[in-house]
């Protein structure tokens, strides 16, 4: 049960995140949820394809439930799994909001500043380096 209880946590971390900057489910909520259930689709599929094959067990554990979604397949693995998409979800949407803002800032920064030209690495002086 305290495993289960920790993936609903790290799930709520996540909402607060994406709620806070707007990242998935708050920005575009139908996408969000077609692109989660693909991808628990997905692995959930992935792990029984695994379990068929003998590569995944499970093995009993005092911090589980013990619900079990079929042979081999525990009730927390979908809950990882959910955690797991969500996570990879805000971490992919929020690089590409850090990467929009920097690149407004950077826009900012060349127009009240002339001196200030885009490079590689960032903004550099317009003079000899």
């Amino acid at each position: 049960m305290i495993y289960l209880a920790v993936l609903v946590a790290l799930l709520g971390c996540m909402a607060l995140l994406d709620a806070r900057y707007k990242l998935f489910f708050f920005a575009r909520p139908l996408a969000a949820t077609v692109t989660m259930a693909v991808g628990l689709v997905y692995f959930l599929a992935w792990d029984v394809w695994a379990i068929s094959l003998g590569i995944f067990l499970h093995r009993e554990s005092p911090l589980m439930t013990g619900i079990m979604l079929g042979p081999q397949l525990p009730l927390e693995e979908a809950f990882f799994l959910a955690f797991l998409c969500y996570q990879t979800m805000i971490l992919f949407t929020g690089l590409l909001a850090w990467g929009r803002h920097r690149r407004t800032a950077l826009r900012a920064n060349t127009q009240t500043n002339p001196r200030l030209v885009e490079h590689d690495g960032g903004p550099r002086s317009g003079g000899a380096a």
